[in-house]
C-alpha cells in the first residue's frame, strides 16, 4: 500500500528479538494449563520510529511461543483484556460487523491443528472484555488441545467474523510447536540455534500509529441507485512497504559459523514472499505446514503464501566473520495476477526482509540435517470417496466493490459441504479469480496432488472444465502434509485429505485476510456415518481386522480404523445390530496385544455406507 505508508527508516539498525516461549500457569497429571491475554501496548517496531499502539498476545508481538510435545494435552484459557473501541476502522456492511455488533470481538484459531470443533476458534464463536459478550457458537473460555499430531510449527491468531484481517493486523498472532521423539533423533540444530521468524508486513503514519487503509481506490464497478459508498470501506487486499521478522523492521541477527533453524511463518494479511540470500546460498528445507518432509530439499528460492510456514536450514560455516548476508524478497505485490498487475519489490524497502551478520563460532557444532527425515504415508487419489469442486471467484457488489466468494456463496450461506468421518477426499480448487490464493482448511492437514491449467473463459461462459496442458505436479518442497496451498490463476489445484479425527463443523477459506473478511470462507460440517434402510448386509472390513456382523443400512459396510496406518495385527470387532437411522457404536477391539502395532486398545467402528 503506497500513500501515507512512506516511511524512510534505516535497514538493518535493530537486532532480531527472539520469540520468548511461555511456560504453563500450571502443570497437572493429565495436561497443563496456560493463560494468555490479549492486550493493548505501546511497541517499539524500530528505532528510528514512535511506539506504536499495537495489540498482542500477552502484551507483546508476535505472541509467546507455545512449546509442547506431542500427547501433551494443553488447556489454555484465552482472555479478551482489550479495550471496547477497535484500533482500526471497521466496515459494517460486512457480515458480523453490523452496527448492533461490539468493536472488539476475539476468538482464537490454533491454525493447523487438530482440535475438536469447540476449540478450533470457529468465526461466530467469539467474545469480548471478560466475556460480556459472545457470539452464538461459543463453547468455552478453556480451548483444550490434544497435540496427538506430528511434530510441527504451528500458529495462533484471532478469526473473529467480519474483523479477521482488522486483528490480525493490529497484532493477534503467535507461533505454537509441537514436538516429538523422531524430531529428536534427528539432531536438527536446536536452542539457540532454532529461531522462529514470524514475518509480517505493516504500515506506519508519521506519528508511529499503525496505517491501515479505511477505504479502497479498487472500484471496478458503479454503486447502485439510491446508495453512499461505505466508509469505513474493506479494501480487496493490502501490502505495506516495510517488513518486520518478530516485531522489528528490517532487523539483523548475528550468527555463528555453524547450523541455524529457521522456523518461518507468514503472517501478512495479503503479502506473498519469494526469499532468496543475497549471495546466492541455498536453503535447506525440512519441513513445511504440517512437519518433517520425507527429504530434506536444496532450494535456492522459497514462495511462502500468508500462513504458510517453511523449516529451514541454514550453514553459515564457510562464511568469515564479518560476512553480510540479506534475505530478499522478489515476489511481486499483489502477487502473481492474471494478466500481471503486481509492482516488483522495492529493493531498498519491501524488497528486503532481514540480514544476517557472520562471527566466530563458540563452541563446537554438533548438529545435522540428514538427507532423510521422516516418512509420510501417501493418499492414493483412487482411494478417495468424493471429489468436489471448490470454485474462487469474484463478484461486483452493490457498491462496486470485489466480493470474493467460493461456489458463489458467501459465509452465512447454508452449509452444502458435509464429509463422512473417515473418508479420504479430493478437492478441485479452480481458480477464476485472477489471483493466486492460498486455500486454508481447518482440523486436517492435506496433501497436494496437482496442479492443471484450464479453459477460464469457457468454464465461466459454459460451466464445463476444460484442461489446456498436463497436470503439474507439486513442487520438491510441497511433497508433505500441508493445511494451506497456493492456488494459481487459471489452475485446477487438487489437494487429497482424510476428515478426521472429530466430527463437527468447521471452514475452510483463503487465507488473505481482506478475501476471507468479505466473503471468501465457507464453513463444512465432518459428520458420522447413519445407517438408512432395512436391509441385511454382510461385509469383510477393508481395514487390517476382521468384522463379522449383520446391519440394518444399504449394503455396503466396512469396518473403519481410527488409526489404519499404523495397526499391523488381526482382530475381530463386534457390532450391534442397528436400527435405521441410528449412529453406529463404537466397539473395542477383541483381540490381544500385537508386537507389530501400538497396544490394541484402538477402537475400531463398524460402520454402513
Amino acid at each position: 500500500m503506497e500513500g501515507c505508508d512512506m516511511m524512510d527508516l534505516t535497514p538493518f539498525v535493530d537486532s532480531l528479538p527472539i520469540p520468548q516461549y511461555i511456560s504453563p500457569k500450571e502443570r497437572h497429571t493429565c495436561f497443563t494449563y496456560y493463560e494468555i491475554a490479549m492486550k493493548e501496548f505501546y511497541h517499539q517496531f524500530h528505532s528510528e520510529l514512535a511506539p506504536t499502539k499495537i495489540w498482542g498476545y500477552g502484551g507483546q508481538f508476535p505472541g509467546p511461543v507455545i512449546n509442547v510435545h506431542r500427547g501433551e494435552c494443553t488447556h489454555v484459557k484465552w482472555m479478551n483484556q482489550l479495550p471496547d473501541k477497535h484500533l482500526l476502522p471497521i466496515d459494517r456492511t460486512l457480515h458480523g460487523s453490523g452496527e448492533h455488533m461490539p468493536d472488539v470481538r476475539t476468538v482464537v484459531h490454533l491454525h493447523g491443528a487438530e482440535v475438536e470443533p469447540e476449540s478450533d476458534g470457529y468465526p461466530e464463536a467469539w467474545f469480548t472484555n471478560d466475556f460480556k459478550f459472545v457470539g452464538p457458537v461459543f463453547d468455552s473460555p478453556i480451548y483444550k488441545y490434544n497435540n496427538n499430531q506430528r511434530a510441527s510449527t504451528l500458529w495462533y491468531h484471532d478469526h473473529a467474523v467480519g474483523i479477521t484481517r482488522l486483528n490480525v493486523y493490529a497484532g493477534l498472532v503467535g507461533m505454537y510447536i509441537i514436538r516429538d521423539e523422531e524430531e529428536r533423533k534427528l539432531h536438527l540444530p536446536s536452542g539457540a540455534y532454532e529461531i522462529p521468524l514470524v514475518i509480517a508486513d505493516r504500515g506506519f503514519n508519521e506519528d508511529g500509529s499503525l496505517f491501515y487503509p479505511d477505504t479502497t481506490n479498487v472500484r471496478p464497478g458503479d454503486l447502485e441507485p439510491g446508495l453512499e459508498f461505505p466508509h469505513p470501506s474493506v479494501t480487496p487486499g493490502e501490502t505495506f512497504e516495510n517488513i518486520t521478522v518478530n516485531g522489528k523492521v528490517w532487523p539483523f541477527l548475528e550468527v555463528e559459523r555453524r547450523k541455524y533453524r529457521f522456523r518461518i511463518l507468514n503472517a501478512s494479511n495479503e503479502r506473498f514472499y519469494r526469499i532468496k540470500l543475497s549471495n546466492g546460498q541455498k536453503f535447506i528445507q525440512i519441513g513445511t505446514d504440517g512437519g518433517l518432509l520425507e527429504k530434506s530439499v536444496h532450494m535456492t528460492e522459497l514462495t511462502i503464501g500468508p500462513s504458510e510456514r517453511m523449516d529451514v536450514v541454514l550453514d553459515f560455516s564457510k562464511y568469515q566473520p564479518g560476512t553480510e548476508i540479506v534475505i530478499e524478497n522478489t515476489a511481486r505485490s499483489p502477487f502473481d495476477f492474471d494478466p500481471p498487475v503486481g509492482i516488483d519489490p522495492d529493493p531498498k524497502k519491501d524488497g528486503q526482509i532481514m540480514q544476517f551478520r557472520v562471527v566466530e563460532l563458540d563452541g563446537t557444532d554438533t548438529s545435522k540435517v540428514p538427507a532423510v527425515l521422516s516418512r509420510i504415508p501417501k493418499l492414493k487419489a483412487c482411494d478417495a470417496e468424493r471429489t468436489r469442486d471448490i470454485t474462487l471467484e469474484a463478484e461486483i457488489d452493490q457498491y462496486g466493490r470485489f466480493r470474493f466468494l467460493l461456489n458463489k456463496k458467501g459465509f452465512m450461506e447454508r452449509i452444502d459441504v458435509k464429509p463422512k468421518l473417515n473418508d479420504t477426499e479430493i478437492w478441485r480448487f479452480i481458480n477464476t479469480a485472477g489471483a493466486t490464493h492460498p486455500m486454508h482448511i481447518h482440523l486436517i492437514q492435506f496433501q497436494i496432488l496437482d496442479r492443471i491449467p484450464f479453459d477460464v473463459q469457457g468454464f465461466t461462459a459454459n460451466g464445463l472444465l476444460s484442461f489446456t496442458g498436463p497436470p503439474q505436479p507439486p513442487a520438491e518442497n510441497e511433497h508433505g502434509w500441508k493445511d494451506t496451498v497456493q492456488s494459481p490463476p487459471g489452475f485446477v489445484t487438487r489437494v487429497i485429505m482424510r476428515f478426521a479425527p472429530f466430527t463437527g463443523r468447521y471452514v475452510y477459506h483463503c487465507h488473505i485476510l481482506e478475501h476471507e473478511d468479505y466473503d471468501m470462507m465457507r464453513p463444512f460440517e465432518i459428520v458420522e456415518r447413519r445407517c438408512v434402510c432395512n436391509q441385511n448386509c454382510s461385509h469383510k472390513c477393508t481395514c487390517k481386522c476382521e468384522c463379522k456382523k449383520t446391519c440394518t443400512c444399504t449394503g455396503q459396510c466396512k469396518c473403519i480404523c481410527k488409526q489404519p496406518d499404523k495397526c499391523e495385527c488381526k482382530t475381530t470387532c463386534k457390532c450391534h445390530e442397528k436400527k435405521p437411522s441410528q449412529p453406529p457404536k463404537d466397539v473395542e477391539c477383541q483381540s490381544q496385544k500385537c508386537p507389530k502395532c501400538p497396544p490394541c486398545s484402538e477402537t475400531y467402528r463398524c460402520e454402513c455406507e
